[in-house]
């Protein structure tokens, strides 16, 4: 990306493209079930962010109750949305960026640091499910934290991966505009 410029016509939009691929992740980890699921037969726990459902054997009916009764499942809830919402937010903001003909260095590394700030609440929100949810709620069976909660620490290490090179683009600023003289190895004889 660095070598042929952010002009260069497949690179420009690498980054607001994996910006949408973490959305889409932050998207399926917010609507997603499977936090918690029981990992044997049978199956008889599944929890997503928001609710918490057992059966009581396998061919039963399913009852769920909310998560938000408790303090700490509106906390978890609250920061991973805060750390989403702040994802959408940077995606919005580097669509704009880039779609600019000159870009605004300091802009982006604005950008950068906004993906830090949401990479927090997502990673605050992703540490206070587990830790909580296994001390208050009583667990049948054997347990995991499933599909959707691994969707949501794929969302958090994206968003530090990305701050990271958002904050260190602007330092490659003259490259990228194609203002520094090639240098060549070769010298005759």
């Amino acid at each position: 990306m660095v070598k042929y410029g952010l002009d260069y016509t497949r690179c420009r939009w690498i980054l607001p493209l994996l910006l949408g691929i973490g959305v889409i992740f932050g998207i399926i980890a917010l609507a997603g079930r499977g936090w918690l699921e029981s990992q044997t037969l049978p199956y008889v726990q599944q929890a997503s962010l928001w609710q918490n459902c057992r059966r009581p054997e396998q061919g039963g009916e399913w009852s769920c109750e909310s998560l938000m009764g408790y303090a700490w499942g509106r906390a978890a809830a609250a920061t991973y949305l805060v750390g989403f919402l702040l994802l959408v937010i940077c995606f919005a903001l580097a669509i704009i960026a880039f779609a600019i003909d000159t870009l605004r260095f300091n802009f982006i590394r604005g950008i950068g640091g906004l993906l830090f700030v949401a990479a927090v609440f997502s990673i605050m929100g992703l540490v206070i499910y587990p830790v909580k949810f296994s001390s208050d709620i009583e667990m049948t069976g054997i347990n995991m934290f499933s599909w959707a909660y691994g969707f949501g620490w794929t969302t958090a290490i994206m968003e530090i991966c990305l701050g990271f090179f958002f904050c260190c683009l602007p330092n490659y600023e003259d490259q990228i505009l194609g203002n520094v003289k090639p240098t060549y190895f070769y010298s005759s004889p």
